[in-house]
């Protein structure tokens, strides 16, 4: 399995250092406490947060990137999505309104949802349509904190089962999550957060 993601001594004053390897198609998966730093990882990798040290993608050094490729090419979910427009639709090119909708309906999401106020969006609704946004970009690394923590059961299968497709055709995934039982059906590398510092379990 050919490297994707490759991070050397990674590190921050309050965390790391980090060193984490991950193959074409492969998902890690990191648990651990509130605030042990699994957030912060993420961001670090996506060059969100100060930080020192070196992460390579498909041998390709951070470095040499501009920062908004390299945000392209290891596309961060957070746990609280962002939104910047009034309107869901505005935060899609409107020519991928059709991959954007079949998407949405693969996660559950109703079509009318496309044409509501943000405002009016659940939790959940804004998580999976965050995530809508970044598969449509198809990134070869996807940085994924806590995709199913405001799910219901029903909508944490949907996730998940998509989650797998895009693993078969060749993304990688750091996956960060509080459920054990999420880590250990998704997560070919399971890893655990603890005060700033990556254990294996």
């Amino acid at each position: 399995m050919a490297t994707v993601l490759l991070v050397k001594d990674l590190r921050t004053a309050f965390a790391g250092p980090f060193e984490l390897e991950l193959g074409t198609g492969a998902c890690a998966a990191i648990t651990g406490p509130s605030g042990s730093g699994k957030s912060l990882f993420l961001r670090m990798i996506a060059d969100l947060d100060p930080n020192e040290g070196q992460v390579w993608l498909n041998g390709t050094e951070r470095t040499s990137i501009p920062a908004p490729q390299w945000r392209r090419q290891t596309t961060y979910v957070s746990a609280e999505s962002g939104w910047w427009a009034d309107r869901v639709i505005e935060h899609f090119d409107v020519n991928r309104r059709s991959e954007v909708a079949a998407l949405a309906a693969r996660l559950g999401l109703r079509p009318d949802l496309m044409d509501a106020p943000v405002a009016q969006l659940s939790t959940g609704e804004k998580q999976r349509l965050s995530l809508v946004r970044a598969l449509l970009q198809s990134p070869p690394v996807l940085l994924l904190d806590e995709p199913t923590g405001p799910l219901d059961e029903e909508s944490v299968i949907k996730v998940e089962a998509l989650l797998r497709e895009r693993k078969a055709t060749g993304t990688s995934i750091l996956l960060v999550t509080h459920d054990p039982n999420q880590a250990e059906r998704l997560g070919d590398q399971r890893y655990r957060m603890v005060a700033g510092q990556l254990q294996t379990p």
